[in-house]
């Protein structure tokens, strides 16, 4: 059955409707999108009587964005949210005390990223810490006795003012090479330097200060905790009596750029000894470790599969007394993403995909049962105390906000209204999901949206816009990246395709592009575009373009030499260009030996199966090729040869390169210029 979603939800009635006729209306632009305050994840007081969250605004004379932590009064319904921190520093990773007396959170505004401390009942906040090197993630003992906290240091010092030291001398010299035995040489955007993320712990003061001597607690553990590079303080936490701390790690040794084996380690709170690993049977990954409340039930996501890093997360629950362990819902075909325990240890509150949406699920901890909390939309942060649940909800025509709703009530009711003002006269573009027959007859979504100014009758050019991972979703949520909007308000139509490999159909259904790269996500992607135009007679396919990034760039290649006549452009934003260079230069290899069946130098025929090098003397289509250089997922030669493919052959092409962005474009001027050149390039080839 068709799935539709309009534009006017709750959520956006709620949020621009208050003052719409107060200017003509417009479509989204990119400005707009670059300048909107992005609400972060709710967090309630331990009475749950507030909730403080971050608010991210952009900073244009830096050319960054800001972060400052709000609170807001749950007990007022007409409570207004005010602003607790003011520096010039961001202030992020916001904690409540255990008695809701202080908020602690990270900030630089010392210089290096220290602990602050900010008491409720009034007054400045205050360094918490004060340390030789940058404090990156924290969390403090339910018993307000003791803070855990991770540090970047060289594991051959013995304390940290020898890291603080070596860092210090290494600016002065003249010499810049470095001389590796190992992978990582680099990860992500970031060069190896040889200092590995350690676990700390120190006491606290009466004052809730740190003032005792740190305790390694990863010990002589060779790895990260938190993990690089998107780690923070959900892969460790305290027990509730706050003295063990359970934490996950992957061990690094020689072999650290091809395994996905996490495993979950106990630790006493203030050190003393070794680490235990409490999952040395999964070779697979195991990861963020949560006590239940009542201190009987440590749970912990858990995958099955050694080297896939998109295989099912499913809850484990271990027996702390026993050391027993089981599976929770094993039947129930969703991958956790995130989750918390109720108050009284008896639920499980877990957010996962399902069907293009991203919802909050409780599932009963004795049976198993699983029931959905939220409707269409996509939660992207929660909390959940007593019978209240605080979510920040977006979908395609808002960006989040947070709601509160009351456990078994659907009704929820909106807490915040950031970018209300600033985007009063805007109109987005209506969408809707639909559905078709796919690869093997399987039923396949997808949505499609309109121009923001689309008439009765008209018919709109086609963004086609192929998502990453490639084990992702393009589903009803907000992007400040590939955000359909920003081609909605530019006069274009889109599509958007959850093809074979997508998250949130089944683990079946993800695991159905491993291997198979160009094989049924091209037909799902071709015969969903065949199926939009049918089933919505706006859409013009003579005039379409198709764009993606990452997985969705590979794909722009892979069209390249095996859909020549789809469309009238291509946007390539670092996508695989030579499978066979691709696995020699990545930094993930384990990616790229799961995908393509094993190592390139065993198994060269699993990686030139579908390696769109071998297809170049196909190519036509003009194509706008985008990379940033810092980006050692996908490297800069991999754009680079694809451009050279275009430019040798004669075909309309243009590189965009950005010597100071990752995988993904994130400064705010970047964006700005990313944007405009490819809707630039969009309107040369489907409004001329």
């Amino acid at each position: 059955m068709k799935l539709r979603l309009l534009l006017i939800t709750a959520l956006c009635a709620a949020q621009f409707t208050t003052t719409h006729a107060l200017a003509a209306p417009r479509g989204f632009t990119v400005e707009d999108m670059v300048k909107m305050e992005r609400v972060g994840s709710p967090l309630m007081s331990p009475d749950a009587s507030k909730v403080i969250y971050t608010v991210r605004s952009t900073d244009s004379a830096k050319n960054a964005g800001h972060t400052e932590i709000w609170m807001l009064d749950l007990r007022d319904a007409h409570a207004m949210p005010h602003r607790l921190t003011h520096a010039a520093a961001s202030s992020s990773d916001p904690e409540w005390s255990p008695n809701g007396d202080a908020v602690y959170f990270l900030s630089a505004r010392s210089g290096t990223s220290q602990v602050w401390r900010l008491p409720m009942n009034g007054g400045e906040a205050e360094m918490a810490t004060d340390l030789p090197l940058d404090v990156t993630s924290f969390r403090l003992s339910p018993r307000a006795d003791r803070i855990a906290l991770s540090v970047e240091v060289f594991r051959d010092c013995a304390d940290l003012a020898c890291t603080k030291k070596r860092l210090d001398e290494q600016t002065k010299t003249q010499a810049s090479g470095h001389v590796f035995d190992k992978l990582f040489v680099r990860h992500w955007d970031t060069w190896a330097d040889g200092r590995n993320t350690v676990l700390y712990s120190t006491a606290l003061d009466a004052t809730g200060h740190a003032r005792g001597e740190l305790a390694n607690l990863s010990g002589s553990l060779d790895g990260d905790v938190p993990s690089k590079p998107s780690g923070d303080h959900d892969d460790y936490q305290f027990s509730p009596d706050g003295t063990t701390i359970a934490f996950s790690l992957r061990l690094a040794g020689k072999t650290e750029a091809w395994s996905t084996n996490f495993d979950i380690y106990e630790v006493p709170a203030a050190g003393g000894k070794a680490p235990r690993n409490l999952t040395a049977d999964n070779p697979a990954w195991d990861g963020k470790p949560t006590f239940s409340p009542d201190g009987h039930t440590l749970a912990y996501l858990a995958m099955d599969r050694a080297g896939f890093e998109a295989d099912r997360f499913h809850v484990v629950l271990m027996d702390i007394a026993s050391g027993k362990k089981r599976t929770l819902a094993n039947n129930w075909d969703h991958s956790v993403a995130d989750y918390a325990w109720s108050s009284d240890s008896k639920t499980l509150y877990a957010g996962a995909d399902d069907v293009g949406q991203h919802r909050v699920f409780a599932i009963d901890v004795a049976s198993g049962s699983v029931k959905s909390l939220t409707g269409p939309g996509w939660v992207s942060g929660f909390d959940v105390k007593h019978d209240m649940l605080l979510v920040t909800y977006q979908n395609l025509a808002s960006a989040a906000q947070l709601f509160k709703l009351k456990l078994g009530s659907p009704e929820m009711t909106q807490l915040t209204h950031n970018n209300a003002q600033a985007l009063a006269d805007v109109k987005f573009g209506e969408y809707e999901q639909f559905s078709f027959a796919g690869h093997n007859g399987d039923k396949v979504y997808g949505y499609v949206m309109k121009p923001w100014n689309a008439k009765e009758g008209g018919k709109y050019p086609i963004a086609f816009i192929v998502h990453g991972g490639p084990q992702g979703s393009f589903g009803n949520e907000w992007s400040y990246r590939w955000n359909p909007q920003i081609y909605a308000g530019a006069g274009y139509a889109s599509v958007f395709i959850d093809f074979h490999g997508s998250t949130g159909y089944g683990q079946k259904f993800t695991d159905a592009i491993s291997q198979d790269w160009g094989g049924a996500p091209l037909e799902d992607l071709q015969k969903g575009l065949e199926a939009a135009v049918k089933q919505f007679p706006w859409l013009d396919r003579g005039h379409s373009c198709a764009l993606g990034a990452s997985y969705g760039g590979y794909m722009m290649n892979w069209i390249e030499g095996n859909w020549p006549d789809g469309f009238r452009c291509i946007v390539n934003h670092d996508g695989v260009f030579d499978n066979r260079a691709m696995y020699y230069s990545t930094d993930e290899l384990w990616f790229n030996e799961w995908e393509n069946g094993g190592t390139y130098y065993k198994n060269p025929q699993g990686h030139e199966k579908f390696n769109p090098v071998n297809f170049v003397t196909n190519w036509k289509t003009p194509m706008l090729v985008v990379q940033g250089e810092q980006d050692f997922r996908i490297p800069f030669t991999q754009a680079m040869g694809a451009f050279t493919a275009l430019q040798r052959q004669g075909i309309e092409s243009k590189f965009l390169v950005f010597p100071d962005e990752n995988h993904w474009v994130l400064k705010p001027a970047n964006s700005v210029l990313w944007h405009h050149t490819v809707l630039d390039w969009l309107d040369q080839h489907l409004k001329q």
